[in-house]
């Protein structure tokens, strides 16, 4: 990836949970500007109402970051982070924010979800793609973060290991791509399209088909089967002179 991003360059960081959950729903979102809420949209939001207050506060040697804005040059993404915990060298006693790379001793992003943990690595490359970021932006390296899903309560780590880091890297390149072309991909019926909300602009089942041209021959096939006449009907036309 190029290294000399602009901040007009930078893309979002929660497009690449929609790459990995869906490319055409990515494109719908980000290329044609489409959006429709649905029950799931609406919980994730009120479950991120409380980390994206926007407050910071210092606990001993410790500093929680409410609605962290967060931007890497080098990789071309930007974004917010829920909740980011900075842990200081022990022994500093009085700092302003945000710190010195040389009195952190610990950075770790920490992303609200509803539900439970996924199969797939759409969250983790999510908070991957965070943690990126704020290695830049405070010159540390991260070696974990963590995931908080509503319906356990509870944190679940993420180690981010060289393959999840590339594979994130990936995701970042292939988006980029896919905003340059303008282009949206075909649609592919799977069971987790039922829980999109953009089913009903996508239509994965009206395009399963490579094209209209099935749906106009056999609705012209209907009616000319409707319009057909009967065989007395054939057997009264034979009979006019």
């Amino acid at each position: 990836m190029s290294s000399s991003y602009s901040e007009t360059d930078l893309l979002p960081i929660s497009a690449l949970q929609h790459l990995l959950f869906c490319e055409r729903q990515t494109a719908l979102i980000h290329v044609e500007r489409l959006w429709v809420e649905n029950r799931l949209t609406v919980e994730g939001r009120q479950l991120h109402r409380k980390a994206h207050d926007g407050t910071l506060a210092r606990n001993g040697d410790t500093w929680t970051a409410r609605s962290l804005r967060l931007r890497s040059f080098e990789f071309g993404l930007a974004g917010q982070a829920d909740v980011v915990e900075l842990q200081l060298v022990s022994g500093t006693a009085s700092i302003h924010w945000p710190p010195a790379a040389d009195q952190v001793r610990r950075v770790t992003p920490i992303e609200y979800k509803r539900g439970r943990p996924k199969k797939d690595d759409s969250d983790r490359v999510q908070l991957c793609a965070q943690a990126i970021c704020l290695e830049e932006m405070f010159g540390v390296s991260i070696a974990e973060g963590a995931l908080f899903y509503g319906k356990r309560q509870r944190r679940t780590g993420v180690d981010f290991t060289p393959e999840l880091r590339a594979k994130t890297v990936r995701a970042a390149e292939r988006f980029r791509e896919i905003i340059e072309t303008g282009e949206t991909p075909w649609a592919k019926r799977e069971p987790k399209c039922d829980s999109c909300s953009l089913i009903t602009v996508c239509l994965p089942d009206a395009m399963r088909s490579r094209g209209a041209a099935p749906f106009v021959e056999r609705d012209f096939a209907r009616h000319l089967a409707a319009e057909a006449p009967t065989s007395d009907e054939f057997e009264a036309l034979e009979s006019i002179p």
